[in-house]
């Protein structure tokens, strides 16, 4: 029953994030901003994850997980209601920043403890549960947000979104308990120096983080840039919300297979074909206008980028010491959101100088090098094969 109101909660927080970036994107273009304004926008909703995040991760190591997760939901809900006070960007900035700021403060000790939910023995499963709850988030909430959008009007969409981001903060409240303070450290590692960069420093754990920014930054790059790209062909606003909501559809999938694929395959091998998946899907892009075709290039991106994530959270909760699961989060997080910071601004800027085609095509040549150092490193970035359900490694 735990791990279901879980995800309950998180799926209800990740709609109202995920679709506050359209509507902020789109509101944004009618504003009368342009490919580089939308893309500082978008880059500033990872700016405070980028510095805060191994903050916020050792704070959430120390106290129980609904604390912090309750007061990130009110942040969220607070921000999401600010493009109500006045049209202007300079709103939509400070509600970029402070989003992601309550984002990250509910994230962290949600991923760090869901592995507990249950005992050790459901780890496997409540990571499968939460990421493809993710997905299922991350399809509804850009198209809720493009049909409400389309429907009534890009200011007054936010009191929906706000109205998502709250409703975790009653059941956090009601069943404070729902997850388990993670595992802490011995007395004597307890008082030893804890410095970040003795994480870095665990070969498993680097390449686990290098795995997952290597894809991760291919759907960074399509959340921001497909809003642009679409409301510059003509689509529509719930046309542009579908084909967004296409990727956590194939997402979903992906991870529902994700238990026999390992099977069959290495962990940083299959990262290794997503990355080659998603540059194919990339490839294609510049060559299409239509919404049909559009969305069926999105699935096949979501098959590619939407295999890495639960395996990564899986994977930092075993190899994390004890006592830093949620630290080691925050460091992911760090290293991911300079990808976040950087894709959004580099490429609004080649976008604005050079077109679609050329930010479309270069993306892709990037995630084929990436692949190919991927394939010319796995023997050195090789993480453990298979992981059971008590927590050690087979």
């Amino acid at each position: 029953m735990a791990i279901y109101l879980v995800v309950l909660i998180s799926t209800l927080s990740q709609m109202g994030f995920g679709g506050s970036r359209v509507a902020v994107s789109l509101y944004a273009l009618q504003l009368g901003a342009n490919q580089f304004m939308v893309g500082v926008i978008v880059a500033l909703y990872s700016l405070s994850p980028m510095f805060l995040s191994i903050v916020i991760g050792r704070y959430s190591d120390r106290v129980s997980p609904h604390v912090p997760m309750i007061w990130g939901s009110a942040l969220m809900a607070v921000a999401l209601l600010l493009p109500l006070t006045a049209p202007s960007l300079t709103i939509l900035c400070a509600l970029a920043f402070l989003n992601g700021l309550g984002h990250l403060v509910f994230s962290i000790p949600l991923e760090a403890a869901v592995g507990g939910v249950g005992g050790p023995q459901n780890r496997a499963r409540n990571y499968a549960l939460i990421t493809m709850s993710w997905s299922i988030a991350n399809f509804l909430g850009p198209l809720t947000s493009g049909i409400l959008i389309d429907s009534i009007g890009n200011q007054r969409v936010f009191w929906v979104l706000s109205a998502f981001v709250a409703l975790p903060i009653a059941l956090l409240w009601r069943w404070p308990h729902l997850l388990p303070v993670t595992p802490k450290a011995a007395g004597d590692d307890a008082a030893k120096s804890k410095n970040v960069m003795d994480l870095w420093r665990m070969p498993a754990l680097r390449a686990t983080f290098i795995a997952g920014g290597i894809i991760g930054s291919a759907q960074d790059l399509f959340q921001f840039y497909m809003p642009v790209y679409g409301h510059a062909v003509g689509l529509s606003a719930s046309a542009i919300g579908t084909i967004l909501g296409m990727v956590a559809l194939a997402a979903f999938v992906i991870r529902a297979l994700i238990p026999f694929l390992v099977k069959k395959l290495a962990e940083m091998t299959i990262l290794l074909l997503a990355t080659f998946v998603a540059a194919a899907a990339y490839l294609l892009l510049p060559f299409f206008e239509n919404a049909y075709a559009l969305a069926l290039i999105a699935f096949l991106l979501g098959l590619g980028v939407g295999c890495a994530q639960p395996m990564l959270m899986s994977m930092l909760y075993v190899l994390a010491p004890a006592g830093r699961i949620a630290e080691a989060i925050g460091l992911y997080k760090t290293l991911r959101s300079v990808t976040h910071v950087v894709i959004p601004v580099f490429f609004g800027s080649v976008g604005t100088a050079f077109g679609f085609k050329t930010v479309f095509l270069s993306n892709s040549a990037l995630l084929s090098f990436g692949g190919y150092l991927q394939y010319c490193s796995r023997g050195a970035q090789q993480t453990p094969q298979a992981i059971d359900g008590g927590g050690k490694p087979r």
